[in-house]
């Protein structure tokens, strides 16, 4: 079993000490980490000639097969005018064959806010243009895509979701929340082939190893991805650790809701290869830019929304579920969400008795006071993604509230404050995957996007180690795995990161042009620049 040294480094730990100079690595585990004069003679030396390395980052919140595939779509986020929007389609409808996707575009991009059929109709009409949103909970489509969904004046909204409609009860091209999964999103995965998957698995763990990312969480797991990581397994495709959350949708009926469930205790409990199903996910509303999230008070033009998952339905499914050990996931973006969302947990908790858990609150965009507290004491972790409060995106979101709401947007110290386990993530491809742009967000509150844009709420900003220690120690151990991997630490997995810039020592400005030398995992290089 060969032992390699790593010397001449930084090493940040993420653990106790925080700092080392040298390590080394036998058997895909740390078996040394501190001064280099105290290390043991080794088979192999690396010298990384002062550079930093870092615990390998876990994604915690991800969505891989919809990154994938946005990697290959028409990129909108930095489209700032329908004009701009249309210009792209343009550009794109040259390369289409039989339907244009596009993702990430922005509402305030849209003068009033309101995008329609007609809008895209305008750049491209003669095949199906399907648009998700940055947020990923609606999706915009022209007048091909609603007559090839076979979307009517007569279709319903399904429970849930909504058609947008004009006076006349003409549906006008947006699709919110399960009305995008249920027409839109159904469409793309009757439609997507296996080549096309495993096309989308090669972006993705491409693409992360590059940023410097080690293992992932993906949430809203469903066959369609099980069936791609098991393929990517067996081809030997697959280095990154990753876990999943089995998605549960709201059928509006409780033996429906509670079969679900049980198909994710079989997978739970039965080995999957390529990725662990430890959990479930549920999405409780929607989002505070399309006035989607459960709000205790209305947004600023005056309407709300409900929740998706009534209580009634909710209760039985997340005691079900923790009744059977798996970890509840729980998407709660409005503060009415998240205080429903912990309902449900003290109602199991009541139920099934006292026992060690490790639930979790996606998002958390705007909490009530008291939120982090009593999220500290139930022992449920906060998982949020610093990349959705840049600056860049902020303006529609801060207009929907309009009102003081915003002074507390994002607010990741609360929850270190509490005692809360706070894990950070990027939601990809609702906001960019990259670790490092993920870290500067965190750090400074300033724009990953636009470097004109000014920081918000500056104060809510972290010292850049806590921030990556939140990215990688407590997002391995929101997934279970904080025992074994998520530190350089003697006995812990040799999963690490090498940089060729020194935030610690250039500031955190430096993030956003710092490369990835090199990504480790289980002591095996799987990425060099």
């Amino acid at each position: 079993m060969t032992r390699t040294l790593y010397r001449n480094a930084r090493i940040f730990t993420a653990g106790e000490p925080l700092w080392a100079d040298a390590a080394v690595v036998e058997g895909g585990v740390f078996a040394f980490v501190g001064a280099e004069e105290q290390a043991p003679e080794a088979d192999a030396v690396v010298d990384l000639g002062g550079r930093l390395m870092l615990p390998g980052f876990t994604d915690a919140h991800t969505h891989l097969l919809m990154m994938g595939g946005a990697l290959g779509q028409v990129g909108l986020t930095d489209a700032a005018t329908l004009h701009e929007i249309q210009e792209r389609l343009r550009a794109a409808r040259a390369h289409a064959d039989g339907e244009l996707h596009g993702r990430g575009w922005l509402f305030d991009a849209i003068e009033g806010g309101h995008p329609t059929a007609a809008m895209i109709d305008a750049a491209v009409a003669d095949i199906p243009v399907y648009l998700d949103a940055n947020d990923y909970h609606s999706c915009w489509v022209n007048s091909a895509a609603l007559a090839q969904l076979g979307i009517t004046r007569d279709t319903p909204d399904p429970i849930g979701g909504r058609i947008e409609r004009d006076a006349d009860g003409e549906a006008t091209g947006m699709l919110y929340e399960t009305a995008a999964m249920q027409f839109a999103w159904a469409h793309r995965d009757a439609t997507t082939t296996d080549a096309q998957r495993d096309a989308d698995v090669d972006r993705v763990v491409a693409a992360y190893l590059e940023s410097g990312v080690t293992g992932a969480v993906d949430m809203a797991f469903d066959e369609f991805g099980l069936a791609a990581l098991e393929r990517a397994d067996a081809r030997g495709a697959l280095p990154l650790r990753i876990a999943a959350h089995w998605f549960v949708a709201n059928s509006g009926s409780d033996a429906d809701n509670l079969a679900q469930v049980d198909r994710a205790v079989e997978l739970a409990t039965a080995p999957t290869a390529g990725v662990r199903v430890q959990g479930i996910k549920l999405v409780l509303d929607g989002t505070i830019d399309a006035c989607t999230a459960a709000m205790r008070d209305p947004y600023a033009d005056g309407s709300n929304a409900d929740a998706i998952w009534p209580a009634e339905r909710l209760f039985p499914v997340v005691a079900a579920a923790d009744a059977a050990g798996l970890q509840i996931a729980l998407h709660a973006i409005g503060d009415a969400a998240s205080t429903l969302a912990l309902d449900a947990i003290e109602h199991a908790i009541a139920q099934n008795g006292e026992r060690p858990r490790l639930h979790r609150i996606e998002h958390l965009e705007y909490a009530a006071p008291g939120t982090a507290e009593r999220m500290a004491r139930l022992g449920v972790t906060a998982s949020m993604q610093p990349v959705h409060a840049d600056p860049a995106i902020f303006a529609n979101w801060a207009a929907q509230l309009g009102d003081e709401r915003i002074d507390r947007a994002f607010a990741w110290p609360e929850y270190e404050d509490a005692g809360a386990l706070l894990a950070f993530s990027t939601d990809a491809p609702t906001a960019p995957h990259e670790a490092l742009a993920n870290m500067y967000v965190a750090a400074t509150r300033a724009s990953a996007l636009d470097p004109e844009a000014p920081a918000v709420l500056p104060h809510f900003a972290l010292p850049l180690d806590r921030a990556i220690a939140h990215a990688t120690r407590d997002a391995a151990a929101s997934a279970g795995d904080g025992a074994w991997r998520g530190r350089i630490a003697e006995g812990q997995a040799a999963d690490f990161v090498v940089l060729d810039t020194d935030p610690f020592v250039e500031g955190a400005a430096s993030l956003l042009t710092a490369g990835v030398v090199r990504t480790v995992i289980a002591g095996r290089e799987e990425y060099a620049a």
